[in-house]
C-alpha cells in the first residue's frame, strides 16, 4: 500500500535510488575519510574544519561546517547507532511522503539543528568552543514528523522498549538530555531539540495541506 503524499512523476523518469542508502554511504564515506585525512594532517585541524563550532560561526567563520558536521561522527559507535536509527527511520519516512520531500526535510532539519545549538549556546552563556558532529539532528527531524503523522505507531525503543511512537520521540529526546546530564555525557541535546522542532512543524504542515491522505496514514500505522 504507496502512501506517499502528493508525490508526481515528471519525463516518465522513477529513479529506484534509495536517498536513505545513499545518506548512509556517505555518512561511512566521510568517516572513513576524515580518519585518513587526521592521519596525515591531525586532529585538531580536521576538526576544526569540519565540525560545527559557535564560537568559528559567530567569528563569521566556517559556515560550510553546518552542512559537513552533519556527516561526521565523534566515533565507530556514534557512527553505528546514527546509522542504523536512520536505516530504519529514513528508509520508512522516504518511502511515507516521497523521495523530494524525504531529502528536503533531512537537510532542512540537519542544518536548522545546527543553527539550534549555536543560537541557544550564545544565549545561555554555554562554551562557545564545544564542537557539534553527527547526524542525529536531521534524524530527529525524520522522528518528528513520524510523531505527528504516526503518532501511534509500535517501535522499539532501543530494540527492546515498546512504545507508540509519539511517546518513543518524546523518551529519547527527554531520556538523552537526563543521561547527558546524569553522567556528563557530550550529546547534542540542543541539536536534537531543533531537529525535532521542523519534523514535527513539517507534520503539522502536512495535516493541515492532506487532512484526508494525513487521517489515512495514522489510521494505518495504528495498527
Amino acid at each position: 500500500m504507496n502512501h506517499s503524499i502528493g508525490t508526481r512523476r515528471r519525463g516518465g523518469f522513477d529513479s529506484n535510488l534509495s536517498y536513505t542508502s545513499a545518506l548512509i554511504a556517505a555518512n561511512v564515506a566521510v568517516f572513513i575519510g576524515v580518519l585518513i585525512l587526521m592521519g596525515f594532517f591531525g586532529d585538531d585541524l580536521i576538526v576544526s574544519w569540519i565540525a560545527l563550532m559557535p564560537a568559528m560561526i559567530l567569528e563569521g567563520r566556517g559556515v560550510w561546517t553546518f552542512l559537513t558536521s552533519m556527516f561526521m561522527h565523534a566515533g565507530i559507535g556514534h557512527l553505528f547507532v546514527n546509522m542504523v536509527s536512520l536505516m530504519f527511520i529514513g528508509s520508512f519516512v522516504e518511502k511515507l511522503i516521497g523521495k523530494k520531500r524525504f531529502i528536503s526535510l533531512y537537510f532542512i532539519g540537519g542544518l536548522f539543528a545546527g543553527l539550534f545549538f549555536v543560537l541557544i549556546a550564545l544565549a545561555t552563556g554555554s562554551d562557545l568552543n564545544v564542537y557539534a558532529v553527527g547526524a542525529s539532528g536531521a534524524i530527529f527531524a525524520l522522528g518528528g514528523l513520524l510523531a505527528v503523522l504516526t503518532p501511534r505507531l509500535p517501535v522499539l525503543v532501543f530494540f527492546v522498549i515498546p512504545m507508540p511512537m509519539w511517546a518513543a520521540m518524546g523518551f529519547l529526546m527527554f531520556g538523552l538530555w537526563a543521561l547527558s546530564l546524569g553522567l556528563g555525557l557530550p550529546i547534542g541535546n540542543t541539536a536534537h531539540l531543533g531537529g525535532l522542532i521542523v519534523g514535527l512543524g513539517y507534520g503539522f504542515y502536512l495535516k493541515r495541506r492532506f487532512p484526508r491522505k494525513t487521517a489515512m496514514i495514522s489510521k494505518y500505522f495504528a495498527r
